[in-house]
């Protein structure tokens, strides 16, 4: 389980085909040591959003093996090499939860549709599957490539937030652009109320 809140930067270093999966190699740029000196083979790490399981590492990067699935489902099967990653590493019990819970279980690929300044901020639209729209809540929250962040408006074609100069600092959006893809996953709270409706509805409706 993650937060959201991203704790370095990195970049896809190498990925190497393995039949149909993946070896990913992930420098851990910058990442403070602190965080990266305990590191365990094993450990869940999100990047760009992405659950991954470190297979091996060195006190600079690691590697994590990215299925089919991942691949399919992702961004990361097309990720240029050395493109910046947004890194967070899972969170412990004893954790302030700044973000929201995020499970790095990716939902979707979305895109950006554009940026402008306002303010020392900016105002970032992407465009989200039809499928994942209706979890997306003005004012609730949402992960995009790992990010935490708050849903300022919705619309037909997708949705809007505001990045503040921390948030364009301290994550990979520092070099996302207009077209790029991006990894999304709803808050899962809107997934359970959905699936708790839908169970309510079944058993008013009885047997057939």
């Amino acid at each position: 389980m993650f937060t959201g809140l991203i704790e370095g930067v990195g970049r896809l270093a190498a990925r190497e085909m393995r039949g149909g999966d993946a070896r990913l190699r992930i420098d851990v740029g910058t990442l403070p040591w602190g965080a990266w000196a305990s590191v365990q083979l094993g450990e869940s790490i999100a990047v760009n959003g992405t659950c991954l399981t470190v297979v091996s590492f060195d006190s600079s990067s690691f590697e994590a093996d990215a299925s089919t699935e991942t691949l399919a489902l992702t961004t990361l099967g097309e990720l240029p090499v050395g493109r910046a990653v947004n890194l967070e590493r899972a969170m412990r019990p004893t954790d302030r939860l700044g973000g929201h819970l995020v499970s790095g279980h990716v939902d979707g690929v979305g895109s950006v549709v554009h940026a402008w300044d306002d303010g020392r901020a900016q105002r970032w639209v992407f465009a989200a599957p039809a499928a994942l729209r209706r979890y997306i809540a003005a004012k609730g929250s949402i992960c995009v490539d790992g990010v935490s962040l708050t849903v300022n408006a919705v619309d037909d074609q997708g949705f809007e937030v505001a990045l503040v100069p921390h948030t364009l600092a301290h994550t990979a959006f520092g070099e996302t652009k207009a077209g790029d893809a991006v990894n999304l996953e709803v808050d899962m709270l809107a997934r359970y109320v959905e699936r708790l409706l839908a169970a309510r509805e079944e058993n008013d409706r009885g047997p057939p």
